[in-house]
């Protein structure tokens, strides 16, 4: 079973899949790259972004040695800034502790400021071949309609369930292509809202599907209630410019 669908998979992203310059690549130093500006990131968004992020700092070291209000300003216009100062640490924790070269397995690679789980298996997979299953919004979406999950997936439950689910479906001899197959399968076709399950390839085996209940899957827990904050400021005007004073990271 868990063959098969890493089989189908496989065989729908080889018609389906779109050609993105870090799925042309083993390199870590550009699938990391990708794989963090690509967080909160839409595709078509951050790929001028990639490309023009690897023109300025084409590996570890470049990024490494340059000063951080340049990689911010490069970063300009994707927010979620702390991406790109994590993004500078780490390059740096690479030059150190790693004489320059990626960590080569998922468990080194966590130990880099701001990777995670999702950008471990990630970066493992499509670099080294390394058996982890992703899971990120794709993924969940698409496992938890085909095998029918209806605990809340921002749950401890849920998330085990979906984790489980994946690393079983996992194809171990090519989890590159399997991560990458079952992540555009979630972006393209098992998407949010409305999605076309009448070309789907796994109509007859989705639980959400053949129970009517593709629109109210997956589950989650509701948000917790958005505080307003307010600040107040001075604006200093200096002949034809303006004092600024930037945030510091305890601000």
């Amino acid at each position: 079973m868990k063959l098969n669908i890493s089989q189908r998979l496989i065989e729908w992203y080889d018609r389906h899949k779109r050609d993105l310059p870090w799925r042309n690549t083993r390199d870590p130093y550009l699938i990391w790259i990708s794989e963090i500006i690509l967080q909160q990131t839409r595709v078509e968004q951050g790929l001028p972004y990639f490309e023009k992020f690897i023109e300025n700092f084409p590996n570890v070291k470049s990024l490494a040695e340059a000063d951080e209000d340049e990689v911010l300003k490069l970063w300009q216009g994707l927010g979620y800034y702390s991406r790109a100062r994590n993004l500078h640490n780490a390059s740096k924790s690479v030059m150190n502790d790693h004489s320059g070269s990626m960590p080569g397995n998922y468990s080194s690679l966590k130990k880099l400021k701001g990777v995670g789980d999702y950008t471990a298996a990630a970066v493992a997979s499509f670099a080294y071949k390394e058996a982890k299953a992703v899971v990120d919004g794709n993924v969940i979406r698409f496992i938890s309609r085909y095998f029918g999950i209806e605990d809340e997936v921002n749950s401890a439950k849920g998330i085990r369930q979906i984790s489980d689910a994946a690393s079983e479906i996992l194809d171990k001899d090519d989890p590159d292509i399997h991560n990458q197959a079952i992540m555009e399968f979630g972006a393209l076709q098992c998407i949010p809202s409305n999605p076309d399950c009448s070309s789907c390839p796994f109509q007859n085996n989705c639980f959400a599907f053949n129970n009517r209940s593709v629109a109210s899957l997956p589950k989650k827990k509701k948000a917790l209630k958005q505080k307003h904050r307010y600040f107040n400021f001075f604006l200093f005007r200096i002949d034809d410019g303006f004092f600024i004073e930037k945030r510091t990271d305890n601000d």
